[in-house]
């Protein structure tokens, strides 16, 4: 039998097949990808063949074959730093949930996911969350990150779960679509999630007051079917985002400004550090790409994993 995974819990995948039924499935022994070394060889979101077996009258699957992934959200493992964790599966496109306190999202983070994205050809979209909350100074702030961000050619949308603010136009972005819902703890995606399909009622945390950030209160990647004809990937709080082997060569080429610039450096190999004639650190001079992007560029390229490992709100 073939379905799709809808939930992973490490040991036992939920899958569902074509005509709606759903399966307990495990895995027979070891099973690896050609060339991942991941924490989790299935995915939400994978395509799996499965046999059914029946043991004191109940029924469960064991799966024997993963179907080619079109893409996937793939970061590094905190605390195995040389396995990889993939997020999910197959995805029509993501949406980033971001908030600029209550927690703190870093620009470091969004850089983080947005390379990745890009490396799978993932449409992202960027949510700020929590909007109906923030003073005059705060939106300020939101309004130029998404500045930023909309120059570069990500769509931008603030929203607010609470007020029901731009729902709608998330909903329509969704609609015959399997969208993703990434960010940190407390940033607000079960909550947003809720108020687009409210019969999910997933469960909610408050903020933890003694550090601001969110606590987890999704434990495991889940998808859900939707009233409105889209299927939703709820995940759990992301605390950092490490950028899976990307040659040095080709993390610009992730970066669209960067990439744009390319062709006009000088040299075909250059990494817009210190190589004469850089059209990108021309552009940079005259503050045609933004510092924050760029500085995210150069950690990326140094490898300096301590960054996607912290939560530190670090101001520009």
């Amino acid at each position: 039998m073939t379905g799709k995974v809808y939930k992973s819990t490490g040991s036992w995948y939920t899958v569902k097949t074509e005509l709606g039924h759903t399966y307990e499935c495990r895995i027979k022994g070891k099973f690896r990808i050609k060339g991942i070394k991941s924490t989790n060889p299935i995915a939400v979101g994978d395509v799996v063949d499965f046999e059914v077996e029946t043991n004191n009258n109940q029924e469960s699957g064991i799966i024997h074959n993963i179907h080619e992934r079109t893409n996937y959200i793939v970061r590094k493992s905190v605390n195995l730093s040389k396995q990889t964790h993939i997020i999910a599966a197959n995805l029509d496109q993501v949406f980033l949930l971001i908030t600029i306190n209550n927690p703190p999202t870093l620009t470091s983070f969004i850089d983080r996911f947005l390379v990745t994205a890009e490396a799978y050809s993932i449409k992202t979209v960027l949510l700020f969350n929590k909007i109906d909350v923030y003073d005059k100074d705060t939106l300020d702030e939101v309004r130029y990150l998404a500045h930023i961000y909309r120059q570069i050619g990500y769509e931008c949308i603030g929203v607010s779960a609470k007020t029901g603010k731009n729902i709608d136009k998330v909903k329509a972005l969704m609609l015959d679509k399997v969208s993703m819902f990434a960010g940190h703890s407390g940033v607000g995606k079960s909550t947003l999630v809720n108020t687009i399909e409210p019969d999910l009622n997933i469960k909610t945390k408050a903020i933890s007051s003694l550090h601001m950030q969110g606590q987890h209160t999704t434990t495991f990647a889940e998808m859900f079917d939707l009233s409105f004809d889209a299927r939703i990937i709820d995940t759990p709080g992301i605390k950092g985002f490490g950028v899976v082997d990307m040659d040095k060569e080709e993390v610009g080429d992730y970066f669209p400004e960067i990439f744009k610039l390319k062709q006009d450096c000088k040299f075909n190999n250059c990494l817009h550090i210190k190589e004469p004639k850089c059209a990108v650190k021309k552009a940079l001079d005259e503050d045609q790409i933004t510092f924050s992007r760029y500085r995210s560029y150069l950690q990326i390229l140094e490898g300096e994993d301590e960054h996607y490992r912290t939560d530190i709100w670090d101001k520009e």
